[in-house]
């Protein structure tokens, strides 16, 4: 199966939970389950080859110029990730139905998992490592939607903010360690960095790049001194803690160290970061963790500390200890996702986690205290559970693991990190389970129904199925993950006794035995620690971060402060200063092109374009003359086209000026005669200076241009040379727009159609506010309107010209695709001709006899285009390419079909739709200010029109 299809169906499912939910909270779960089901069956399918050894590839060029292919690639490493995230998250789907409330929005939860189970599928899928880049931003994007999904909690808003921000700041990091990568090999390609490892070990930048990627890792997988985030995402609902511990997010930066591994491990530097993070973390959070009181807090520090185990024995650099890393990653899904499902199932039915609250549930909540003591004995490392097994095989790795020529140190502080691990899972049991019942719970606990407790038991039963078969169960996976993490073939021998001589025995006895004894003597540390001064990583966070927020706020403040003039002169002076600076530091020569003739006409018609320019800065407060000026400035454009040999610019010109005059006459209607002065003198000269400067930049930036030949081929040479072989037409601006960059002109009519439904959105939420608007529409003309309102010539005239026009525009749009025209133009001209027609008799008189309605034409003219564009694909193109060819009819003439008419046809109707509804809509506000309508086409006498309450009412008869 395709592994881009494995990555996608997640994407593809995040967009159903929203509409299935109105089906009802069982059918929205059952929909979400069902495609992460399916893309586990499609893995699943791919695992026999990869287990024989094969590596899986789809190869999707997108960018190749810039190393940007959708690559992917599925070896034993890939499989397993990709099989934790997808089978756990199927357990978390069926688990979070049951443990949601009524009032939490189910359906965005799921649609946010589904994204975030996208992300990390596709992180372990990518053979690309820009692509791979993109999905760990996503998945710290997904993350903070999942940890602040409660936002009526501070502290859930506080966490996603800090979860973003960490690892938000490593990928960053992480970015340019993996470009300097690429830089190194050559390629962007996965597969092929992890073949050069001389290459990359040897190259000056190895460093940079480790401790860069490195930091990407730590940040993700809550690494010393970055591990804070981690216990503040609790505040999260359990489904994402279980989620997010287990499979995904901070695994995300141990499969990153094991991807890397056979590059990047293997050297001094590699050892002493990764293992010496790793060993501390371990440390340090088990220690943590022992003297946390809330159930979740307590699971995270020791998530923390799993991590910085694992993280450990990858950066030892041998074989063994990556085995021994994928291993106990295995293990630690099982376990640690059964153990946040059953402190979520305690908090659900006891309405509290704080464990000096707790005990005494083993006999109120059996089933509940069975598979919780099976997952918590596992992360104690007890026999025979797997947790023991990897447990044990790191202990051993450690023996033979010297740090800085010392052979105990490492040891000695694992089995202290083990030792630590063994008293708070055992506190977890008893403070939780054990211990007489209380009558003091704050809701009367008992064991929930089967939906909530199947996933978690299933895990339990894993985690007592590999402890007693590691072999049978689990070895198999190991080999094909550890193979494809080291480089070599690998053959792992799981067994539970390796002997009396096995130092592993005698640090696991010792820690063992100790963790009881901490466990007993728990209340009097507990004292020593509450009393014990110690430095808080929130406060020292929130310390780092306050001064930048205040920073940016000031700057915020500062520079944004709702004017528009500001923010353009800033951001114009900021190119200006650019392009300034590129121009006196690079090299150029000068234009190699004569000047041409200046004729007459020419320079007349440059003339009025210049003064009607000067023309709008001086008088640009009468807002109707700016109007006018407006329009012969896009006339002289339009002349200006027609000489320069571009007529289909000069048609579009000429249109949209038509069309746009037109609606901004009616829009002028409910504003000032005069624009009110806002600024100072001061303010308008510098203004003055800015434009000056930006506008005699552009001029000498034009005039290099047009002055200099160019050596290369222009992409201008490219359309003129395909415009008739690839797109069927010989009018390359046509060409252009419909096939070589239609995508653009889907996007451009979809925009012109949503502005013109924004303006009837507004129009009709002022109609509708009633009183609170009467100010605002009640319009008054300022002059006395000229006693014919509709004068007869007009109204005969525009009859008679409707149906020529019409003509025009059906011509126009058929001859587009080889000679001037299209459906943009076809679309303005028969809008021009309709909104004569309003001109001369009125708004209302012409809309009551249309029976189109223009919110459909726009509709339809967008689907129209997007069925055009998907149709390339049944015919192997990429979306928007046209196709065309040649019938020879009997008796007609050869002639030309071409999908790209089609596609023009939505064009024409968009373009349409737009204008005539921006034009009804404006044209409604009129009415209500108080507007009449009149009765007959030639009605003169505005006594005899109606209002537009009478025509409500009489509709309403």
């Amino acid at each position: 199966m395709s592994l881009a299809l494995i990555a996608a169906l997640p994407f593809i499912g995040a967009l159903l939970p929203g509409l299935m939910i109105r089906a009802g909270k069982n059918a929205c779960a059952f929909v979400t389950g069902s495609v992460t089901a399916l893309a586990l069956l499609m893995l699943g399918l791919n695992a026999p080859r990869v287990l024989n050894g094969e590596v899986i590839q789809t190869r999707i060029d997108w960018i190749p110029s810039l190393g940007l292919n959708a690559n992917f690639f599925l070896d034993g490493l890939g499989l397993l990730f990709a099989g934790l995230i997808l089978g756990i998250g199927l357990l978390i789907i069926i688990y979070a139905r049951f443990y949601l409330s009524k009032s939490d929005p189910m359906g965005q939860f799921y649609s946010y998992l589904m994204l975030f189970q996208g992300a990390m599928v596709g992180i372990v899928l990518s053979d690309n490592i820009l692509m791979l880049l993109v999905f760990w931003e996503l998945t710290s994007l997904s993350s903070f939607l999942l940890i602040g999904y409660w936002k009526h909690l501070p502290e859930g808003r506080q966490g996603a903010r800090m979860a973003l921000t960490v690892t938000g700041a490593g990928g960053l990091a992480m970015i340019a360690g993996m470009l300097i990568l690429g830089n190194i090999v050559g390629s962007y390609d996965l597969s092929v960095i992890l073949e050069n490892r001389e290459a990359i070990q040897s190259s000056d930048w190895y460093l940079p790049a480790l401790i860069l990627i490195l930091l990407g890792a730590f940040t993700k997988s809550a690494q010393f001194p970055f591990h804070f985030w981690l216990p503040h995402a609790m505040a999260a609902p359990t489904p994402v803690s279980a989620y997010l511990h287990s499979a995904t997010m901070v695994k995300a930066g141990l499969f990153l160290m094991a991807r890397m591994w056979p590059v990047l491990a293997g050297t001094p530097e590699w050892f002493y970061i990764v293992a010496t993070t790793g060993l501390i973390t371990m440390v340090m959070a088990a220690k943590i963790a022992l003297f946390k009181d809330d159930l979740k807090a307590l699971l995270a520090f020791s998530t923390v500390s799993h991590l910085g185990l694992i993280t450990m024995l990858l950066g030892f650099g041998t074989a063994e200890a990556a085995t021994v890393a994928i291993f106990h990653i295995i293990n630690h899904a099982t376990f640690k996702a059964a153990l946040f499902m059953s402190a979520g199932i305690v908090d659900h039915e006891a309405h509290t986690r704080d464990l000096k609250r707790l005990g005494g549930l083993r006999t109120l909540m059996p089933i509940t205290f069975t598979f919780a003591t099976v997952a918590a004995l596992s992360m104690a490392g007890i026999p025979p559970l797997n947790g023991f097994l990897s447990k044990e095989m790191m202990l051993e790795e450690t023996v033979h693991t010297v740090w800085a020529g010392n052979h105990w140190i490492m040891p000695v502080l694992a089995t202290i990190g083990a030792m630590f691990s063994v008293a708070y899972s055992f506190r977890f049991i008893s403070h939780t389970f054990l211990g007489p019942v209380r009558d003091d719970y704050p809701h009367k606990p008992h064991d929930p129904s089967f939906g909530m407790w199947a996933a978690p038991a299933f895990l339990a039963i894993l985690v007592v199925i590999i402890g007693f078969m590691p072999m049978t169960s689990a070895a198999w996976l190991v080999n094909a993950a550890a193979s494809a993490t080291t480089g070599e073939p690998v053959e792992a021998y799981i067994k539970h006794w390796h002997g009396l001589e096995s130092p592993a025995l005698w640090m696991s006895v010792a820690a063992v035995a100790a963790g009881l004894v901490l466990l007993g003597a728990h209340k009097r540390l507990m004292a020593l620690w509450n009393a014990t001064p110690r430095p808080e990583a929130k406060a020292i966070f929130d310390g780092v971060i306050e001064p930048f927020a205040t920073l940016a706020r000031g700057v915020t403040n500062r520079m944004h402060d709702g004017s528009l003039t500001r923010y353009i002169a800033i951001g114009t002076v900021a190119i200006a200063a650019a392009a300034y600076y590129g121009f006196r530091t690079g090299t150029h020569l000068p234009g190699t092109r004569e000047m041409m003739d200046i004729h007459p006409v020419p320079a007349l018609g440059w003339l009025s374009l210049v003064l009607a320019t000067v023309a709008i800065v001086i008088f640009h407060r009468n807002r109707l003359l700016t109007l006018v000026l407006v329009g012969i400035i896009g006339l002289m454009i339009s002349v200006g086209f027609a000489y320069f040999s571009a007529p289909d610019l000069a048609l579009t010109q000429i249109s949209v000026e038509v069309a746009t005059v037109i609606l901004m006459l009616v829009a002028l209607n409910f504003l000032p005669k005069e624009t009110p002065v806002e600024s100072s003198v001061t303010r308008r000269s510098v203004d003055l200076g800015v434009a000056a400067i930006a506008g005699l930049g552009i001029a000498a930036l034009s005039y290099a241009l047009m002055t200099r030949d160019f050596a290369f081929a222009t992409i201008a040479d490219y359309h003129i040379a395909n415009s008739k072989p690839e797109g069927g037409g010989t009018n390359i601006v046509n060409v252009i727009l419909v096939d070589f960059r239609g995508y653009d002109t889907f996007g451009e009519i979809t925009v012109l159609g949503i502005a013109a439904i924004l303006i009837y959105a507004l129009t009709e939420a002022l109609l509708r506010a009633g009183p609170a608007n009467d100010r605002l529409l009640a319009w008054t003309p300022d002059l006395r309107r000229a006693g014919d309102r509709h004068p007869m010539m007009l109204v005969v005239a525009t009859r008679l010209i409707l149906p020529i026009a019409l003509m025009v525009g059906v011509f126009i749009f058929l001859r587009g695709h080889n000679m001037p025209g299209g459906g943009f133009i076809a679309g303005l001209i028969v809008s021009i001709a309709l909104v004569m027609q309003y001109m001369a008799s009125g708004f209302n008189w012409t809309q009551i006899r249309q029976r189109v309605d223009y919110h459909a034409l726009i509709a339809v003219g967008v689907l129209i285009a997007a069925a055009t564009g998907v149709g390339a694909w049944f015919n192997g193109m990429p979306f928007m390419t046209s196709d065309y060819g040649y019938v020879h009819p009997p008796i007609v003439e050869e002639f030309e079909l071409a999908t790209a008419a089609i596609f023009d046809l939505g064009v024409f109707l968009t373009v349409l739709g737009a204008v005539m509804l921006s034009l009804a809509s404006l044209s409604r506000l009129a009415l209500r200010a108080g507007e009449t309508i009149n009765v007959q086409p030639f009605d003169i006498d505005p006594s005899a029109g109606r209002t537009l309450d009478d025509l409500d009412a009489k509709e309403a008869r």
